[in-house]
């Protein structure tokens, strides 16, 4: 019985999260980067992943800044770079923080 009560609660939370994931890329999308409310929905979803010990969202590792907890958006929210020669692109949040996203 407690088994099947933690895969509930952990399939509520992956659902919870991937839902405050998607609001706060609208949220980013529509109002800009100086949005804290979409910053305070990424801060939720780490804060719930943490708790109940979830794996992190492709989602959150690939477009969130570590750093900042914006969402990276490109062209928006954070510049993209491609160093075509080792394999990777290069996206810079606006607080400065890199993130390398390997491709080969």
């Amino acid at each position: 019985m407690i088994m099947k009560n933690e895969r509930l609660l952990k399939s509520i939370a992956q659902a919870r999260v991937a839902r405050l994931l998607e609001i706060a890329k609208s949220r980013t999308v529509t109002l800009g980067a100086s949005d804290r409310l979409a910053k305070r929905y990424v801060s939720i979803a780490q804060d719930i992943t943490t708790h109940y010990r979830l794996p992190a969202d492709r989602t959150m590792k690939t477009q969130v800044c570590k750093a900042c907890k914006s969402m990276l958006i490109p062209g928006s929210t954070c510049s993209v770079r491609l160093v075509g020669h080792v394999g990777y692109v290069v996206l810079r949040c606006r607080c400065g923080e890199e993130r390398r996203v390997f491709y080969k």
